[in-house]
This record gives structure tokens, C-alpha cells and sequence, in this order.
């Protein structure tokens, strides 16, 4: 499963796919995005691994796709091939999305590009204090067209996606917490420690609440509110009779009995 730009490992709960191409700044290119899917392959079929956490080595999270892992095609006036390359990547990023546990990136340095639009596909996004995220395919004359447009506007709003893929400027670790493109950031000396102790703590939820409650949340953003309330009230249905929710329950019964005592 692991490759020579990007290493898998398995610890417990978690698994772990690290980019790992630091003289090239961990851009993605033909390896990486292999050794994704084979690990989003793994991560879906083995019900005992229940969170996915995407990082990497070096200065760079990643400076997005490599030029030579070039998406166009000279030699394809029509544009059939380009269309057909994109499809393999929106697929791609599409499985990080739609997989039914919690994936998390975590960016210790810049994130651009191609890999902000795998970082928006994914569930949870942390940052050290020295991150920061741009998407700069403006500059090249095209826009986010890995999901990046339309994932990042869901994410942040259409204001500050004019900010990041109309003008390509950039934001800071700070500025994306406060606009949601992050949800928590760290200093870079204790980063690593705290994505795996976040890891650790979302591998212990319990996994079936927390599958339909991603599959709720993509259905109510999609629906009016009615309509949602009703996800709700379906959802809570199966959950709250069964077996381990009323065991959850008592166990935290048993609890607060002893400490009244």
C-alpha cells in the first residue's frame, strides 16, 4: 500500500497516509494519489479502523499537483482526455467524502492548490500555527477544478471563496479557523501530539452514530428545514433503540448514581 512518496500505517483505530515527497514539497503526483486510494480501500472495508488521518513530512503539507502529473493534454484538442483525467480525480476525492467514518488532514505547513481541494473533501481539517492555504490556479488562467470551487464555497461561503479562487490570494492559519476552511490550529511543536490524541479520542466514538450523523449532515445541508428535521427524527429512530445506545446510557446511569453516592 505505501509507496515512495507516500507511507501508510496503521496504529490500533487509525489509519495514517503520510506524504512524503519533501524535496518536491509533497506535491501530488501519480504515487500519492495510487497510494490514496488503495488506503481509502483498506479504510473502507475493515470495520475495526475508524478514523483516517492524511499528513505529511517536510516544510510543506503539499504544493498541490505536480507539474509533470499534468491534468491537459496537448496532443487532445478536444478536451475528452482532459475531462476523463478529471473524472478520475473528482472520483478520487469524491471516496474521501462519501466514505461513511471520519477523515482527518492535518496540515503542519502550506497546503495549495490541489491539496486544499483533497483537504476540503475531507471531514475534519487541523493546521499548525505556520500554515497557510491558497488556491493560485488563477494565476494559471483556470480555476479550482478538482472540486476546489465548488467544495471550498460550501465550506466558507461565496465571499471568501471569491477571496481564495477568483483572486488566489492567500489566508493564514488564524484567518482560516476563523472562516471555517479550519477547525482547530496548533503550534507546530505540539502539532503532532495533538492530532493524534484527536485521533485517538474520535476513534472511540461510537462508529454507527458517527456514520449516519455524516450521511444526516450531507442530507440536511441539501434539504429544506422540514425536511431535515425528519433525517432527524428517521435517524434517532434506529439509534436510540438500539443495543448500544441504551448500554451507553446505563453505563452513564451507573456513573452519576456512584457520584451522588
Amino acid at each position: 500500500m505505501s509507496t515512495q512518496a507516500a507511507h501508510v500505517d496503521r496504529d490500533g483505530a487509525v489509519l495514517t497516509l503520510t506524504l512524503s515527497r519533501p524535496d518536491a514539497l509533497n506535491a501530488i503526483n501519480a504515487d500519492i494519489e495510487r497510494a490514496l486510494g488503495d488506503a481509502l480501500s483498506t479504510f473502507e472495508s475493515e470495520p475495526d479502523l475508524r478514523v483516517f488521518v492524511i499528513r505529511a513530512r517536510g516544510e510543506y503539507f503539499s504544493a498541490g499537483f505536480d507539474v509533470e502529473h499534468r491534468v491537459d493534454d496537448d496532443h487532445d484538442r478536444s478536451g475528452l482526455l482532459l475531462r476523463r483525467r478529471y473524472r478520475e480525480i473528482h472520483d478520487l476525492f469524491d471516496r474521501v467524502e462519501r466514505v461513511e467514518k471520519p477523515v482527518v488532514l492535518a496540515a503542519q505547513g502550506p497546503c495549495l492548490g490541489g491539496a486544499l481541494e483533497l483537504a476540503a473533501s475531507c471531514d475534519i481539517r487541523l493546521a499548525t500555527t505556520t500554515a497557510r492555504f491558497a488556491l493560485p490556479e488563477i494565476k494559471l488562467g483556470v480555476i479550482p477544478g478538482s472540486g476546489g470551487t465548488s467544495r471550498i464555497t460550501r465550506l466558507v461561503g461565496p465571499a471568501w471563496a471569491r477571496w481564495l479562487v477568483m483572486l488566489g490570494q492567500p489566508v493564514d492559519a488564524e484567518r482560516a479557523l476563523a472562516i471555517g476552511l479550519v477547525h482547530a490550529v496548533h503550534p507546530p511543536e505540539r502539532f503532532d501530539e495533538e492530532v493524534d490524541r484527536f485521533a485517538a479520542s474520535i476513534a472511540a466514538l461510537p462508529h454507527e452514530a458517527m456514520a449516519l450523523a455524516k450521511l444526516s449532515i450531507d442530507l440536511c445541508d441539501l434539504l429544506d428545514r422540514g425536511s431535515g428535521r425528519d433525517v432527524e427524527r428517521i435517524v434517532n429512530t434506529m439509534l436510540m433503540t438500539s443495543d448500544d445506545h441504551r448500554a451507553r446510557v446505563d453505563a452513564l446511569k451507573e456513573r452519576l448514581s456512584r457520584r451522588d453516592r
